[in-house]
């Protein structure tokens, strides 16, 4: 069977104590405070502003959406069994898909979708042998196999690992090593940069043999295993604030809270909402794509997804033919639609289902969103602001209202607090709103730590239970956060800050840039200048010094463009984030 390849017998490693159990032990103080210290600063409404959030006493910005009840910390819970039992108080219709493949057309209705979490859940412990605290490292695109092994191997307390099938087997290995899986769950086209020492070897999930673990007639229930909020669920990866990989220990009682803000948000609405159809095209394997995933599924609405790499068309004909209500975007792929179709509305699609695109991961640019809600004017763009670190959003736009305002990362999610502190400030004081500075952010949803990075974990988390994002934002009068860009990233020209998000979304707003991304260039009497690279457009013959032009005219004389260089693509990430080390690489040694 597939998952006998590479077998060893090697000693097995109890994962929890990568993080370790002194500093695990703080990191749950940490966040038992955080929870209390969200308690103790709601008790103090009085002198919350009511549009804002902001406590002028404590200069603490607060959620003003209703609070989300949590379960007792100490209640044994998984984010599976937390998931399950609101479906059983509040089913979907028997009739309603949890999971449809787009692409495929396969659906699998809610009864088999619970099914099928507890046969796999069975499965694992039988005939693999996985039991709590093991590590399972996941590499696979999208599909609809993937939630449900997500589920079942957190319902065992398996902490989950995914990462992108497309990075070098020199990175994966890297991850596997601060991991230490002891199994991977792979495709065909990708088991081979899994490494052959893994104790319990690697799972095919295209394989008859994953898809029988899933299916089997048996009633067999698997054993109960007793889980704490406290335990981690997932490992996942960023660079943080430092460019070096790390693992992003995230808890149950974290993807809990996160879910139990989206059931007081759509509690809260005015109507009862109506069910939809949400397609998923950010990876799996990302914290956005998690988030979303467990969203959809949570509250027993159709989670779509198209099986491997991403296809524009296959997308817009999947939002026809499944008449899909909400989806999912990294900016590159609204960035794609808006530039297809050549003027035409939808490129021959209908889109007219859509009612929410929602789009994190990275910054979208205003010149994109305008051009979004002209082509689908009934359309709500919703965009979020979170890290792996916050367990994805922490700020979000709710509804249409939110929706309109341009620019903005919506407000507040229940049970989360932020600070604006001076941007390299050590004393945490925060600024009141419109001032720009780092954004703190504070609450349940806070990851536990960086695995075996102790150094790490403690300049990003301070002792009140503090994240220090490294995000440039503000926050106006009526509680939306803005963000500027990340500091690390900021341009030093002479003794002025340069934002490149800022120049990127202008250069962006040309009508023959298709694309384009901003870096520092080393300079000897400023320090650092500017820098463009541009995509043009088809047939455009666009210049350097239209380029500058164009840039000079709408900025502070310190933010011109002062070098341009014209290539085909921009480097980004898989959630949209240009790369921009590789541009400096580029710059440097070509010019």
């Amino acid at each position: 069977m597939p998952f006998h390849i590479r077998q060893m017998e090697v000693s097995k490693p109890n994962l929890d104590t990568s993080i370790s159990n002194s500093d695990s032990q703080t990191q749950t103080q940490m966040a038992n405070k955080a929870d209390e210290q969200t308690t103790i600063s709601n008790s103090s409404s009085a002198v919350i502003d009511p549009n804002s959030g902001f406590c002028s006493t404590t200069k603490i910005f607060h959620s003003l959406r209703p609070k989300a009840p949590l379960p007792p910390q100490t209640t044994p819970l998984s984010v599976t069994h937390y998931i399950l039992s609101h479906l059983q108080h509040s089913p979907p219709p028997p009739s309603t898909p949890a999971l449809l493949d787009a692409a495929a057309g396969l659906r699998v209705l809610y009864p088999e979708f619970t099914r099928r979490v507890q046969s796999l859940a069975f499965s694992l412990q039988s005939q693999l042998g996985l039991s709590h605290g093991d590590c399972a490292f996941i590499l696979s695109p999208n599909s609809l196999h993937v939630p449900v092994l997500y589920l079942s191997l957190f319902s065992l307390g398996v902490i989950v690992s995914p990462s992108n099938p497309a990075s070098s087997i020199p990175d994966l290995s890297r991850q596997i090593r601060i991991c230490k899986p002891a199994v991977a769950f792979a495709t065909s086209a990708t088991a081979h940069k899994i490494p052959n020492t893994l104790r319990l070897g690697t799972v095919l999930l295209d394989s008859a043999e994953f898809e029988s673990m899933m299916t089997s007639p048996t009633a067999a229930q698997p054993r109960r295993v007793q889980v704490s909020q406290s335990d981690t669920a997932t490992i996942l990866y960023s660079s943080g604030t430092t460019g070096r990989v790390k693992g992003v220990a995230l808890t149950h009682r974290n993807w809990i809270s996160t879910l139990a803000g989206v059931y007081a948000v759509r509690s809260a609405a005015a109507a009862s909402p109506q069910a939809s159809v949400a397609l998923c095209t950010v990876p799996f394997f990302h914290v956005y794509g998690i988030a979303f995933c467990l969203r959809v599924l949570a509250v027993g609405d159709t989670l779509a997804s198209i099986s491997g790499r991403f296809d524009l068309e296959a997308m817009m004909r999947a939002i026809e033919l499944f008449r899909i209500t909400h989806v999912a975007w990294a900016p590159p792929v609204a960035v794609a639609v808006v530039k297809r179709g050549d003027g035409n509305e939808t490129g021959g699609y209908d889109l007219s289902s859509l009612q929410v695109i929602a789009c994190g991961g990275a910054p979208l640019a205003k010149s994109v969103i305008d051009k979004l809600k002209k082509r689908l004017p009934n359309v709500q763009v919703a965009q979020g602001y979170g890290l792996t670190e916050t367990t994805a959003r922490v700020f979000g736009a709710v509804g249409p209202e939110e929706t309109r305002v341009e620019g903005a990362n919506g407000k507040l999610m229940p049970n989360i607090e932020a600070k604006i502190v001076e941007a390299a400030s050590e004393t945490g004081i925060g600024l009141p709103p419109l001032m720009q500075g780092e954004i703190w952010i504070r609450g349940p949803c806070i990851m536990k730590g960086y695995v075996g990075d102790d150094e790490a974990t403690a300049a990003a988390l301070d002792s009140e239970g503090w994240l220090k994002t490294g995000d440039l934002c503000y926050i106006d009068n009526d509680g939306y956060l803005f963000f500027v860009d990340r500091i690390k990233e900021l341009i030093k020209y002479k003794a002025y800050q340069v934002a490149p998000a800022e120049l990127e979304h202008l250069l962006q707003s040309h009508p023959d840039i298709v694309d384009a991304a901003v870096i520092p260039y080393p300079d000897e009497e400023a320090g650092q200048v500017p820098m463009a690279f541009v995509v043009r457009s088809s047939g455009s013959f666009v210049d350097e010094s239209q380029v500058k032009d164009f840039i000079a005219k709408q900025v502070a004389p310190y933010k011109k463009i002062r070098r341009v260089a014209f290539i085909n693509s921009i480097p980004k990430s898989a959630q949209g984030k240009v790369m921009r080390k590789e541009l400096i690489k580029l710059a440097l040694s070509k010019l």
